[in-house]
């Protein structure tokens, strides 16, 4: 492999203590109680979308734009303290002085970008897809198609690299690899990966 393309959320940062938390805490604003663990599992095995959508059946739509809206406050705030997995700059750091490129494609906004300056991990990096950019959500493969074109990258020498089902999928769709990081053995292991680990480093 030669580039590696990189998830933000989950897979290059453990941003998922903070998601629950503002999740849970949002909910809890307006009087709702729900499962800490419930939630988490389910952002890991789909989505955070897929996880409101769960969790606010029967609420009105005023409601749940309000809890929405708690939510993006409270986990703005929340990220700001989140931390790398271990073994991240070692990897990215290797791939890098190997020859390789690391690229980042996260639904997150350009905060994430911010958080790898600030972690000293951005001198790996040689491009970047956030939410700015307006592609289609993963597993939809436009986004990694972008990033090939842009920087003439072989797919066939290329990975991506995620802790969801979506993000192999998005992999295999624009035809390279998918690696799926499953730090807690989470993901059914049924979905079809070019590599399964649970750590980091295992990556290389």
């Amino acid at each position: 492999m030669e580039d590696f393309i990189w998830d933000f959320d989950g897979t290059l940062y453990d941003t998922y203590p903070g998601m629950v938390s503002s999740f849970v805490s949002a909910f809890k604003e307006y009087g709702i109680t729900v499962n800490r663990k419930a939630v988490y599992r389910k952002m890991r095995q789909y989505s955070v979308g897929r996880t409101f959508d769960d969790f606010l059946l029967d609420i009105s739509n005023d409601l749940q734009v309000k809890i929405r809206e708690k939510y993006q406050i409270l986990e703005k705030r929340a990220s700001k303290n989140a931390r790398p997995f271990v073994d991240v700059k070692e990897v990215c750091q290797k791939i890098t002085f190997s020859g390789g490129r690391n690229f980042l494609l996260t639904h997150r906004d350009k905060k994430a970008i911010e958080l790898l300056k600030k972690d000293d991990l951005l001198t790996f990096f040689s491009g970047f897809v956030t939410s700015e950019d307006n592609f289609p959500r993963k597993p939809n493969p436009e986004s990694l198609q972008y990033l090939c074109n842009r920087y003439s990258i072989n797919q066939k020498k290329a990975v991506m690299i995620g802790d969801r089902v979506l993000d192999v999928k998005a992999g295999h769709n624009a035809g390279m690899s998918g690696y799926l990081f499953d730090p807690d053995n989470l993901i059914d292991n049924s979905v079809i990966c070019d590599k399964q680990v649970t750590r980091i480093s295992e990556i290389l």
